[in-house]
């Protein structure tokens, strides 16, 4: 029986996954078929996926620890900063920069100079530039600002992490692994879903499946949040 969810899916066009030429052997079992070259998406398997991840995200929400939200393709931007800023979390959807985790000191201190750039006006040395060096502090201002927004509070490792296109973010999925940190990821055909811990089987290349099974995933938080 096909559910309300997964009519939802089925419009987002969640169940598409890649060419079958581009497919990973290690997703075999979340594929229900192929069409026309393209592999299809077992969406009980997305499903059955969601409600166990889903699960596992609401308790770490619950339990007050924090979770951080990466996507940085074009096509998960929008929708990781919402789900993160509507959920209370952090998030990265610009830039992943190596060593956001594994040297978060590093990352501290890339924030501390973004909030001074963010406030050069009332430094005693603002009067003294020319134009031309104002010009690139404020360049460095906005690079850092598009990296770093999602995170600027994040002054301890998050407790989970939500991945959008694992094989584009492997180098977050390297760092969460290395620290030991569960991940939940939604995982297209062409991905190995070995490395992650809560592997969502779906379309990571659509605006509106991203948008979708984000959506799913901290759908039981929402809830919460609204009781």
């Amino acid at each position: 029986m096909v559910t309300d969810v997964q009519k939802q899916m089925v419009e987002a066009g969640v169940h598409y996954g890649h060419q079958t030429r581009k497919w990973n052997p290690k997703m075999r079992n979340n594929i229900l078929t192929n069409k026309a070259g393209i592999h299809i998406i077992d969406l009980d398997k997305t499903v059955e996926a969601i409600d166990k991840a889903s699960e596992f995200l609401a308790d770490i929400n619950a339990k007050g620890k924090k979770i951080l939200f990466v996507g940085c393709k074009r096509q998960a931007q929008e929708s990781i900063k919402m789900i993160a800023e509507q959920t209370g979390h952090y998030y990265v959807n610009h830039r992943w920069l190596g060593g956001m985790l594994t040297n978060l000191v590093t990352i501290r201190n890339s924030v501390a100079r973004l909030e001074y750039l963010e406030n050069i006006e009332k430094q005693p040395e603002y009067k003294a530039m020319s134009k031309k060096e104002l010009s690139a502090l404020n360049r460095e201002r906005i690079k850092l600002f598009n990296n770093l927004q999602g995170i600027r509070k994040m002054e301890k490792f998050p407790s989970a992490m939500v991945i959008v296109d694992t094989a584009r973010e492997s180098i977050a999925v390297a760092e969460a692994k290395r620290l030991n940190i569960p991940t939940v990821a939604i995982v297209d055909t062409n991905a190995d879903p070995r490395a992650i811990d809560y592997a969502v089987p779906g379309n990571d290349d659509s605006i509106r499946s991203i948008k979708l099974l984000l959506e799913q995933l901290v759908s039981p938080i929402k809830a919460k949040q609204n009781d």
